[in-house]
Parts: structure tokens; sequence; C-alpha cells
């Protein structure tokens, strides 16, 4: 699989040439626009890779499965979604209409912006540290990765130029839908988003959500199975902002991706995709790695819907 691995993501290189790392976090825009990468852990515990693999990244929005796995593990999904709609986006991540005139000021989904500021705010633990302590030791034992730390430039970047998300979490504040303070509740996520991680980090976190919560190494379970299957109906909705989709269609598995160039994918009850491609498209997914999968899930017929 390796040799067929690294012919589909070299036949897909010269996408990385076609889009843009982003910039509006700028200490993102010093990453390896020509970076793409892929990894892939199986449920049986079998891993195979191709590329840059030991490219790192900020996790950036792939955090927000884990804040929605901690927050299905804290409370449940009826109260999860008494806070936070499960539904569909058409407008970009970071949105702020969608909060003003849609869905009686609930955040759409877990997976942009209002939603994962929103679930964050949920989490349980008696200081910002505490939580963020639980969030990161969960991401490591599904990484397998101890050495997982946080990316202090980039979260210094995201702090001085978050005031999108600081609107959006301060009118989420004044419509009851975020208690506490709001300001814990940003420097939290916005440390979440700037861990350092690799394509296999998110391939091993990945392959646990394909093995319904339970390690496939050790067979250890960690999260609840309905956790599980709940957060990959998140990821194959929303989980590529407005293009999820088209994604469903193109590729046919649930997919979270982050603006660090990373997308995590799971085909449920077989393997954990990681992939790390930095150029983006329009819509703030890795150009390269979306035509990656594609071909992937084609060669392999992963599509769910096959």
């Amino acid at each position: 699989m390796n040799n067929k691995l690294k012919s589909i993501l070299e036949n897909n290189r010269e996408w990385t040439g076609r889009g843009n790392v982003a910039t509006y976090i700028p200490e993102l825009s010093t990453g390896n626009r020509d970076a793409l990468g892929i990894y892939i852990v199986t449920c049986d515990g079998e891993e195979f890779s191709a590329g840059d693999i030991d490219e790192q990244f900020t996790i950036q929005s792939i955090s927000k499965v884990i804040t929605l796995i901690c927050a299905l593990e804290d409370y449940g999904s009826e109260e999860v979604f008494k806070k936070i709609s499960a539904e569909p986006t058409a407008d970009a991540f970071n949105s702020i209409i969608n909060l003003e005139t849609k869905n009686y000021h609930k955040p759409l989904n877990p997976m942009i912006n209002s939603g994962a500021i929103a679930t964050v705010s949920m989490l349980k633990g008696k200081s910002l540290s505490e939580k963020y302590d639980r969030v990161v030791s969960l991401i490591r034992e599904l990484s397998q990765n101890q050495n997982i730390t946080l990316n202090e430039k980039v979260y210094m970047s995201e702090n001085k130029t978050g005031n999108r998300n600081r609107s959006i979490a301060y009118f989420m504040k004044s419509t009851g839908v975020i208690d506490g303070d709001i300001e814990e509740c940003l420097t939290l996520y916005f440390l979440l988003c700037s861990l350092n991680i690799t394509c296999k980090d998110i391939s091993k976190i990945a392959s646990v959500i394909a093995n319904k919560g339970v390690l496939p190494w050790n067979g250890k379970r960690v999260f609840k199975e309905e956790t599980a299957n709940i957060t990959k109906a998140i990821m194959l909705t929303c989980g590529m902002y407005d293009a999820s989709g088209e994604f469903s269609i193109m590729v046919g598995i649930p997919a979270k991706s982050g603006v660090g160039g990373g997308i995590m994918a799971v085909v449920p009850n077989r393997m954990g995709i990681g992939v790390i491609g930095p150029s983006l498209d329009e819509k703030g997914n890795s150009i390269a790695g979306v035509k990656l999968l594609k071909d992937l899930s084609k060669e392999y017929n992963l599509s769910i819907f096959a």
C-alpha cells in the first residue's frame, strides 16, 4: 500500500502550487506551502504513509473534534445540543451573521468557530489550566504521542489577531449561549488551536474514532461508542466548512480540516487518515489534501455511500 500511496500523493503534489497558506493568523503564513503528506492507521493497527509525514503544523480547527468528544462525554448529546445545533452551514467558518439571523442565536454546529467556542465554554474543570491539561492529555493518549506541545508563536499570533472570534464569543455571551468568563474561554480556544502535530498524530486520533472509541493498539475504550458515532456524523456533514457537501460527494467519508493545512479523516470500522498540505483553497481546506483523499477514496472504495 505504501507504493500506491506514494503514487497517488505524487500525482496530486502539483495542487500545492494552486492554493495559498493562511495569512489571517500572521504566524501561519510561515507554513511550508509545498508540503504534502499522508498517514493511515487501520483499525487492525497497521500503518502506511507517504510524503512529508514529519512536517509539523498546528492542529487549528481539528481540535474542535476533540473538544466535541470531551463535551459529549461530560454532558451527553442532549445537553450539548441544547447550546449548539448540528446543522451544516453555507457560510464561512467564522461567520457572524448566522448567530444574528438564524437558529435562535445558537451556533449551527460544533465545527465552525462559534460552535467550537461554545463547546470549549462547556468543558468541565475548575480552572483554565485544568481544562487545557485535560484536553491535551486526551490528544496525547489518542495520538500515542506524549510530546505534543504548544506552538507559542502561533498562540500569540492567534490571541493578538482574534478579534472576530472575540466578537462571536461576546455576542454568544449576550444571548446566553455562553456562561462564564469570555476571555478565559477564548484563551483556551486559542491554546487548543495552537498545538503542534503531524499527520501521523491525527491519523492515530482518527483511527480511534473509526474504531468506535477504542484504541486499536491495545483495546482500551477511551470514549463511548455513541460519542464516536455522533462525532463521525458531525464531521461528515460539517467538518469541511461550507465545502462539506461537495467533499461528501467527492470523497464520502467523515473529515475535519484546519487552516494549518491538516485534514483528519475517518473511514468507519476501517481506518483513520491524516493529511498535511498547508496550501489552502478559498474555503480554508488543504487543496492538494482534498484531491489526494478523493483519489484515495476512489482507489480503495472508501466512501461510506459506495
